[in-house]
């Protein structure tokens, strides 16, 4: 398929390669501007365009931005053809992406993005940490294989998502609607706990919205605490632990 993806970073720049290294045509930019798009990303026939032409005739488009940059982001997005597979990657967090008042008042993440966005939306990714995406992939039918929810209201769209989702190692698992996505959004026991298909599918029946936020919060200070805010990615085996502890 052609993948159009804008978003080099830690999730986003993990996709790139993978999807690639698949056997997909992917295309990527980076909001941010292409001169910061890391040289490792570069290799093996990945083409490097500008924003505005990264969703031009490709059949997935994937977000993979914090929240505050998706309104940048409109005009690039309407380049993408209505038969587009659009997929958000995304999740909130405030003290990164300043506060969205809807959000904070409860509206699920990706319903907020499909409003902003005028079109559908397939959440995916969102719910497994760099370190793991990038090295736990495995072949399918392998015992203990993770899995990844997928989330949405296109069940043509959600088809295509869970195929890639396959594709790069991972069992997919149908979240439900987009309006259920908030099952694996922060917080959730579904959120980075790195989980096989039944534990996800059990993780996903037992999220309580109303803790989310709250969990999520404490999270990010543990992390702040432990790595001083300065960026650096939690490895799996911390970010894991750390999660299934508190999302438990």
């Amino acid at each position: 398929m052609k993948i159009g993806i804008i978003g080099t970073g830690y999730i986003g720049g993990t996709l790139i390669k993978k999807l690639n290294q698949a056997g997909h045509d992917v295309r990527i930019s980076d909001a941010r501007g292409i001169h910061l798009i890391p040289e490792n990303l570069k290799d093996s026939g990945i083409q490097v365009v500008e924003v505005t032409e990264v969703f031009s005739d490709v059949d997935v488009a994937i977000l993979s931005v914090p929240l505050v940059v998706l309104p940048k982001l409109v005009e690039a997005v309407k380049v993408a053809s209505r038969e587009c597979v659009l997929i958000d990657t995304s999740n909130y967090y405030p003290s990164r992406d300043q506060k969205i008042d809807a959000i904070e008042d409860g509206k699920v993440e990706s319903i907020w993005v499909k409003e902003l966005l005028g079109r559908e939306v397939v959440k995916a990714w969102n719910a497994m940490g760099s370190d793991s995406l990038a090295r736990l992939g495995t072949a399918p039918g392998t015992p203990g294989r993770l899995a990844i929810p997928v989330a949405g209201d296109n069940s043509e769209h959600k088809r295509v998502a869970m195929q890639l989702v396959d594709d790069i190692g991972f069992d997919p698992v149908d979240s439900g609607t987009l309006a259920e996505s908030w099952r694996h959004q922060p917080g959730s026991p579904a959120y980075c706990t790195d989980l096989t298909e039944k534990e996800l599918e059990d993780a996903l029946g037992t999220a309580v919205k109303s803790r989310l936020p709250a969990r999520r919060d404490i999270a990010v200070e543990a992390i702040t605490e432990r790595f001083g805010g300065d960026g650096t990615n939690p490895d799996a085996a911390y970010l894991v632990r750390l999660n299934r502890a508190l999302f438990s």
